[in-house]
C-alpha cells in the first residue's frame, strides 16, 4: 500500500506539473478544440492533455523501474512491451488532434498496437466458464486481446465528450484493478494502475468542468490501452483463471455506451463511425442537467459497478455470471429510458439543446 500510495503522488505531481506546459504547446500548434453542435464549451480548449499522462506513467513506470524498490524486481518485458504498444497510438493522438484520422486508420494503428502486446506475452490463457471448468482459449488468445484492445479504446474514446468524464471514469476504472489486484497478490497490476490513478488525480483539476484542457485522442488512447493492458496482466497468469469479467463490469458505463452507439446507428442506417448526439453524457445533458451534474451521475454509477466487480471478484463464477447479466439489462433500460425522455426534452431526436 505504502509504495502503491508513492507510485501513485509521483504520477499525481508530474501531471498536474506537466498540464500547463502542454497546455501552452497544444496553443502554439493549434490543437484547440473549437465550439460546435456537439461541444458544451463555448470557447477554443487546448488539447493533448494526453501528453501529460503519457510522460507521467510511462516516466515514473521506468523510473520506479530502475531505482531500489518492489518494482525493481518486476519483469521487464510487460512494462517494455507496454510502452512499444503505446508508441503507435501516440503518433495516432497527435495526428488526429492536430489534423484529424479517419476511422479504418484508427482501427488499424489500435490493432497493431494491440498485436504488440500479444507478442510480449499479454493474452488471455483461460477463459473462465461459470458452467464448468476454464476453458483454455490457445490461439484465440490473441485475436481476443485485439477485440478487447479496440473495445477498451474506443470505449474511453467515445465516452470523452464531458468534461472531467474519461478521466474519473479511467480512475475509478484503475482503482477497481488495484483492489482486485491486491486481493490476488499482483504486484503488476497494482504498479500500473497505482500510475493510472496517479495520472488522472493530477489531470483532473485542469479537466473539471469548465476544462481548461482536453485529453484530446492522444490521451484516451493511451489510457484506453494501459486500462486494458492492465486487465490482461491479472488475466496472464493461468493459476488465477480470472476473464476479463471484472473488467468488463467496472468499465461497463462506458462500453455499453459505446456498444449502443454502435447498434443505434446500424440501426438508423446511418455510418457506425459517424458522431452524434445520443451518447449517454448527451442524455443527461438533455434532461437539463448541468455539466457538472451529468458528470457527478457518471461518476456515480461508474464507482457503483467498480464496487460491484469488487464483490464479485471474491463471488461462485456462476454468481458472478448471472450478476453481469443482470447489469448488462438494467443498463440497457436505463439507456432506454434516457433516450425517451431525452428526445422529449429537446423537442426532435438529433436537434441539439438550446
Amino acid at each position: 500500500m505504502p509504495y502503491s500510495l508513492a507510485l501513485a503522488l509521483a504520477a499525481c505531481v508530474l501531471t498536474f506539473a506537466l498540464t500547463p506546459a502542454v497546455m501552452a504547446l497544444a496553443r502554439r500548434a493549434g490543437a484547440l478544440d473549437h465550439p460546435g453542435p456537439r461541444r458544451i464549451h463555448r470557447l477554443p480548449v487546448p488539447t493533448l492533455g494526453g501528453l501529460a499522462f503519457v510522460v507521467a506513467v510511462l516516466g515514473v513506470a521506468w523510473l520506479a523501474r530502475v531505482l531500489p524498490g518492489p518494482a525493481h524486481l518486476l519483469e521487464v518485458r510487460p512494462l517494455l512491451g507496454l510502452t512499444l504498444a503505446a508508441v503507435p497510438l501516440l503518433a495516432l493522438g497527435l495526428v488526429d488532434d492536430l489534423r484529424g484520422a479517419g476511422p479504418w486508420t484508427k482501427l488499424t494503428v489500435q490493432a497493431c498496437s494491440a498485436m504488440v502486446l500479444v507478442h510480449f506475452g499479454y493474452g488471455v490463457p483461460l477463459l473462465t466458464n461459470p458452467f464448468g471448468a476454464p476453458l483454455e482459449l490457445g490461439f484465440l488468445s490473441g485475436p481476443l486481446v485485439v477485440v478487447w484492445v479496440l473495445v477498451v479504446v474506443n470505449a474511453i474514446n467515445l465516452i470523452d465528450g464531458l468534461d472531467g468524464l474519461a478521466s474519473g471514469v479511467v480512475l475509478i476504472a484503475a482503482a477497481t484493478l488495484w483492489w482486485v489486484g491486491h486481493a490476488h497478490l499482483d504486484m503488476y497490476v497494482m504498479f500500473i494502475a497505482s500510475l493510472l490513478i496517479g495520472a488522472t488525480l493530477g489531470f483532473l483539476p485542469w479537466n473539471f468542468p469548465p476544462a481548461r484542457i482536453f485529453m484530446g485522442d492522444t490521451g484516451s488512447h493511451f489510457l484506453g490501452l494501459v486500462l486494458a493492458a492492465v486487465a490482461l496482466i491479472e488475466n496472464r497468469k493461468e493459476s488465477a483463471a480470472v476473464t476479463l469479467l471484472f473488467p468488463l463490469v467496472a468499465l461497463g458505463v462506458p462500453i455499453a455506451d459505446s456498444v449502443l452507439a454502435f447498434a443505434r446507428r446500424l440501426g438508423s442506417g446511418r455510418h457506425v463511425f459517424h458522431a452524434d448526439r445520443e451518447h449517454i453524457h448527451h442524455r443527461l445533458l438533455g434532461l437539463g442537467l448541468s455539466p457538472r451534474g451529468a458528470l457527478f451521475v457518471l461518476w456515480s454509477v461508474c464507482a457503483v459497478f467498480g464496487v460491484t466487480a469488487v464483490v464479485l471478484a471474491a463471488q461462485p463464477r456462476r454468481l458472478s455470471f448471472l450478476v453481469v447479466l443482470l447489469l448488462a439489462l438494467i443498463l440497457f433500460v436505463v439507456f432506454e429510458i434516457l433516450t425517451a425522455n431525452g428526445h422529449k426534452g429537446r423537442g426532435t431526436p438529433g436537434t441539439p439543446p438550446s
